[in-house]
């Protein structure tokens, strides 16, 4: 076997290590698809095991539709919104009355996705969403997630995987 074959070689064993290396790490990243709520529901999504006199603390797994409503370094406080139908508009999202303490907190993930229904921009200008659903397309990086959700209480579709916020998806209302 000359030099030129075994360089070949080792280079594509090199790159098949990385390729299942890669798909390792992505697989342990990986989470269920959860069966998402309706997203103009009217009630707030129950979680009977949650015990809120513990302090707040993680959602279990699965998909909340709520807002997030303060983050502290990398950890978002959240809680459940419903859909309010109006009177002299279609509606709007609420969240629970002052004084309920239906809140939850979660680190997130360093690698959420973050699909946004305004566009990257701070301008949130653009709109990046789905005519079919109403839900946000265009994904967003961390950072992005974490400045626009301090400031602005949106609706969205929260995943929670292990005690942690791995997926947010906004849900846009005119």
């Amino acid at each position: 076997m000359n030099t030129s074959m075994r360089t070949l070689l080792a280079g594509g064993a090199a790159a098949a290590v990385m390729l299942t290396s890669g798909v390792a790490a992505h697989a342990a990243t990986a989470y269920p698809d959860y069966e998402a709520p309706k997203i103009f529901g009217t009630s707030f999504q129950p979680d009977p095991k949650h015990d809120f006199t513990k302090g707040i603390h993680s959602r279990r797994n699965g998909i909340l539709r709520g807002w997030i409503t303060d983050v502290r370094g990398a950890v978002a406080e959240y809680e459940p919104i419903k859909w309010k139908k109006g009177t002299h508009t279609e509606g709007n999202f609420v969240g629970p009355p002052e004084g309920d303490v239906m809140a939850y907190a979660s680190p997130i993930a360093k690698d959420v996705l973050y699909l946004s229904a305004y566009g990257c921009s701070s301008s949130m200008t653009n709109l990046t969403v789905s005519r079919k659903t109403g839900l946000g397309t265009k994904k967003c990086s961390r950072t992005t997630l974490i400045k626009r959700h301090d400031r602005t209480r949106m609706p969205a579709l929260i995943t929670v995987h292990k005690g942690r916020i791995v997926k947010v998806q906004e849900i846009y209302t005119p």
